[in-house]
Formats: C-alpha cells, structure tokens, sequence
C-alpha cells in the first residue's frame, strides 16, 4: 500500500500472466540475441541456448517459491529483503532496475532498427513515449495489448520456422560447421541468450496484481518459459541451418536474413514487421517490470518517495512510469543495442543470484536446495562469462550502488 492509501488493483490471471512473461521474452531473444549469441558460439550455438536454458529454469522455480510467498510488486528486492536483509534486497533491485532499463532501451531501438533503420533511434524514442502513455492507463490495457502483440508474433515466427525448415537449404548453412566451440564462447552465448530468458521476472514484479498469486505466478512462470524455450530452439534451429553461424553472427537482421536465403524474399517485410512488434511487446512488459520494482524500491526509501505514489483512477504507480519512460527514451537516443544486451545480462544474472540465495534460505532440506544451488552456480558463471566491457560496466554501475547504500545508511545513523 503506498502512502496515500491507493493500492493497485489485482486483475490478471494465469492466462495474462503468461502472455505478459511471453510479451517480454519472445522479442528480446528471437530478435536482439540470437545474433550476438551465434558470434560468440559459433557452432556452440544451441549448447549456449540450453545452458541458458538450464539456468533460467532454476532461477523461475526458485523465483515462483518466494512470489508464492510474497506476492507484492518488487520481484526479487522483496525476496531478497525478506530474506537476506536490507542491503541484499535493494542490491537485487538496484541491479534489476538499471539492468532492464538498458534492456528497455536495447528493445527500443530494435524497433527503430526494424521499422526505419535509417532513423532507429528516433523511432525508439517515439516507441518509448508510446507505450509507457499505454501502460499508464493501466495493467488492463497494457495485457490486452501485450496478448495481441504475442499473438501476431508467433504467427511470423511460424511462418519463419516453415519457410525455413521447407526451403530443401535447411543444413547447408552449416550446423556443424567450423571448429568445436571453446567452452568461453558457449558460456558467452548463454549469458547473452540469458536476456532472452529474463522476460519470466515480470509476473514476479506483477505480484500485486495478479489474482491469487499464491496459485497463480508458481503456474504461470514456468508455463511462460517453456513456452518461449520451444519458439527458441524452433527459430534458432531454423535460422542456423539457413545461415551458417558465421552469417548469424553479422546479420543486423537474422530473421530477414534467414527467409531470403531461403528463397522466399517477399516475406521480408512481414518479419521485419514482426519483430518490431515483438520488440514493443518487449518494450510494453519492461516498461512494467521496471516501474513496479522502482515503486517498491520508493516505498522503502531507497528512491524518491514521489515514485511511490499510485494514480488514484488507473492504479498504477504512475510517476515511477513516467520517470522510467523518461531515463529510457534518453538512454535509447544515445546507446548501442548490443552493448546495452550485455550490460543488462550482468545486471539481470546479478539479480537471479539474489532470488536463488533467497530461495535457499526457505527450506533445509538438501533436494529443496538443489535447484537454487545450481542458479546461483549458473548465474556467477554466466555473469563474469560476459564480454569484458560488459563485466566491467556492470560491475562498476553495482559498486556505485552500494557505495549510494552506503551513504544513505552513514547519513541516517548521523542524522538521528
């Protein structure tokens, strides 16, 4: 409940919940990821893909325990809170907020990259303003689109896998081309695919508005993730045999890309509509995700108090849109995607490696401590996996957020 009493409102189900974790995962890894991923893996590729797998499963069982259990906007800086302490909730949420307002702006300017190349980053600016005008109006109106926004990108992908696996050039591109990956580039690849994986925390952050969340979200997360790994391996299998990974690796455009090689051109235009779509999807659930965390952190002081407040008529923290809509047209004005991906994989693995330290103080017994072991294993391998410029950012953007703790704690105890 924020200060002023108003409260937001519980509304969507197992069904909305699962689009809204598609809305966010498809477009980012289908469309933004794949590409960077193939350059690192190389034939590693689909091994990259199913340790990203491997770990984004352990982190949604461990996530869906404790939104079971605290069913309120925040995700993991609840669960870290309640559980570890203070310092390591706000860390999580420090990293989730700066880690996925770069992946805002890394699906903002996918949009502009698909929709005018020319101009991508005054479209994602534009595509910015757009919806975080759609999601003020409230979580309704933001499911609603986000379901029509999934809807229309499967069908493309569909037709993607189809044109693809049918063309008779399916393999000739070279599956198993090259040289046997390095174990640096697969780890790289999955780190990097990880980002695609992360969409499934938005119905963590929804928690206070999502109608029983007890039974709900420990349904909805895993139903959402299983989902999107079968359109991934689908796509990437599809891709990979068209292209080769040395042409997926430099495609600006790899699903555009794919369906030329495979003979079909005219159906270009349709995939690069369609990924702009699913990168607004994207953009709509992160744009979502990131304001409730930002509401939470509010609440407790870690942020301007005015980002706690809820609109009375929508019941949406509306000024914490507003203020996230406003960091991420700047951010998509000036940065590059790529580097944007690996900055917010450092910061979302950071975050995961809350939620699995969290999860692991629930229960004592060993086999109940297996799952968040391994994502908290996967999650450090993949994290200092990464390029080294990300690392590096990503490290240093985390170590100015505990020296702003820091501060803020010294100040309290010498202001009383």
């Amino acid at each position: 409940m924020t200060p002023s009493g108003v409260g937001l409102r519980r509304t969507l189900g197992v069904r909305d919940a699962v689009v809204v974790g598609l809305g966010s995962m498809i477009g980012a890894g289908v469309f933004s990821a794949l590409g960077p991923a193939a350059g690192a893996a190389r034939s590693g590729l689909l091994p990259g893909l199913a340790l990203a797998a491997v770990v984004a499963y352990c982190n949604a069982m461990s996530s869906a325990r404790l939104a079971a259990r605290y069913p309120a906007s925040g995700g993991t800086y609840v669960y870290g809170r309640e559980r570890l302490g203070p310092f390591w909730g706000y860390l999580a949420g420090w990293a989730f907020v700066v880690g996925k307002t770069a992946s805002c702006a890394a699906m903002a300017l996918t949009v502009g990259a698909y929709v005018w190349p020319g101009q991508a980053h005054a479209v994602a600016v534009a595509a910015v303003v757009v919806l975080t005008a759609v999601n003020y109006g409230g979580i309704q109106k933001s499911a609603w689109l986000t379901r029509v926004i999934v809807a229309v990108v499967l069908a493309v992908l569909t037709a993607v896998v189809f044109v693809c696996l049918a063309s008779g050039r399916a393999g000739t591109g070279g599956l198993d081309a090259g040289l046997p990956p390095g174990a640096g580039g697969v780890l790289q690849a999955a780190g990097l695919l990880f980002f695609a994986f992360a969409g499934y925390a938005r119905i963590a952050t929804l928690g206070e508005e999502v109608r029983d969340p007890a039974r709900t979200i420990p349904r909805a997360i895993p139903l959402a993730l299983g989902i999107a790994l079968v359109v991934y391996a689908c796509v990437a299998v599809a891709v990979l045999g068209v292209l080769g990974e040395a042409r997926l690796g430099h495609a600006a455009a790899p699903l555009a890309d794919a369906v030329r090689a495979a003979g079909v051109p005219g159906l270009v235009p349709v995939v690069r509509a369609g990924a702009a779509v699913a990168a607004l999807g994207s953009l709509l659930a992160l744009i979502l995700g990131v304001s409730r965390t930002t509401l939470a952190m509010a609440r407790d002081g870690h942020l301007p108090g005015a980002l706690a407040a809820v609109h009375p008529r929508f019941r949406v923290p509306h000024r914490a849109e507003l203020a996230v809509g406003a960091v991420v047209a700047v951010l998509a004005a000036t940065v590059d995607v790529r580097g944007a991906i690996g900055f917010s994989s450092f910061g979302v693995l950071a975050y995961y490696a809350v939620a699995n330290a969290s999860a692991w103080t629930l229960a004592p017994a060993a086999r109940a401590r297996a799952v968040p072991a391994v994502g908290l294993l996967g999650c450090a391998t993949l994290a200092f996996a990464l390029p080294a410029v990300s690392v590096a950012v990503g490290a240093g953007v985390l170590a100015v957020g505990v020296l702003a703790f820091g501060v803020r704690r010294w100040a309290r105890r010498h202001g009383e």
